[in-house]
């Protein structure tokens, strides 16, 4: 059962909602889709899609995160139903149809990630009145990105989604690895005339101090980067694992994000400049923005998730970044 309680509180007198199990499958998955980058930060492509003759599967959902990962939902009411299995199946298909995902990608409003799609780890999300520990137990000893979400219907317009499990978070070194074989892009989020002219301007920079190409890695630049560096970026990335059991890290080429049921924060390294910048999932008009610290990144093109970068270059400045940091948290 969920461990979850809701509570009205009515002139100062407090009254438990019940929840039920009892949303029916097509009208869970209904809501899901109409608000799929609300709930889970997943931009909407497909419903009930067909695998084809051969395979006689249909996938429940498909989406794309801003990432640039496919995306895979399935919906079951029951606990009894293997959802996990079921999702599996179609990942495995999903890899071996990569072109007609993008293509869907490119037919679809979201067609601005078609040449960033990231095939270094396709995500399944399991959707499920709840699951039992051999679920867990399963999900634990397959080297897949997964997500356990369990909802739960409190009536009266009230849905909680608890995330149960995610079996996202990886070494970097691996995630840089397979991101390199699968020859993934890492997305720029801007607009698109001013998305290379930033992306581009950044990468030149970093190169400029290393003897690089504009094209080096978040993994190279840290394995390049004075230890002073080194151990600031990962004092912020330690930082963010340790929010909460249901925090999960991926790392792209240009940077290391973090999310919970959605991205809320990455880091990436910037050398020449001495420094880590921090983008955060944070409205940036409710946050000071100082010169040279913080920055509204709004129609700008940048790498990483969200619209406010934070600039942090000595150790001094972490405490007011946490601070930060915590609220992208809550608001993920």
């Amino acid at each position: 059962m969920s461990d979850v309680q809701l509570f009205r509180i009515d002139d100062g007198v407090a009254t438990e909602l019940e929840g039920s199990h009892a949303l029916l499958e097509k009208h869970l998955q209904t809501v899901v889709e109409n608000n799929m980058e609300t709930l889970f930060g997943v931009r909407f492509l497909r419903s009930e899609y067909k695998t084809g003759d051969r395979h006689g599967g249909r996938i429940d959902s498909l989406g794309v995160d801003e990432n640039g990962s496919p995306v895979i939902f399935e919906y079951k009411r029951k606990t009894s139903e293997n959802v996990i299995n079921q999702g599996l199946f179609y990942l495995d298909w999903l890899m071996d149809h990569r072109a007609e995902f993008v293509q869907l990608v490119r037919d679809s409003e979201h067609d601005e990630l078609t040449d960033v799609i990231d095939w270094s780890a396709p995500r399944l999300i399991c959707v499920a009145t709840d699951f039992n520990r051999y679920d867990r137990h399963a999900v634990q000893q397959i080297d897949r990105a997964i997500d356990l979400v369990r909802y739960r219907d409190f009536g009266e317009r009230l849905l909680t989604l608890d995330l149960v499990h995610t079996n996202a978070t990886e070494s970097t070194t691996a995630a840089a690895s397979r991101s390199a074989q699968t020859g993934s892009r890492t997305p720029v989020v801007a607009t698109p005339a001013a998305a290379e002219d930033v992306s581009s301007a950044e990468d030149a920079e970093d190169a400029s101090g290393y003897g690089g190409t504009g094209r080096s890695g978040v993994l190279e630049k840290l394995e390049k980067a004075p230890p002073a560096l080194r151990e600031l970026f990962d004092t912020l990335a330690d930082y963010f694992l340790t929010l909460g059991d249901d925090v999960s890290k991926k790392t792209l080429k240009h940077y290391v994000s973090f999310r919970r049921l959605k991205f809320f924060g990455s880091l990436k390294i910037r050398p020449v400049g001495g420094e880590v910048l921090v983008m955060l999932k944070l409205d940036p008009d409710t946050v000071e923005l100082r010169e040279g610290f913080t920055r509204d990144v709004r129609g700008i093109g940048h790498h990483g998730v969200g619209d406010l970068e934070v600039r942090v270059s000595d150790s001094s400045q972490l405490d007011e970044v946490y601070t930060m940091i915590l609220l992208a948290y809550d608001n993920g």
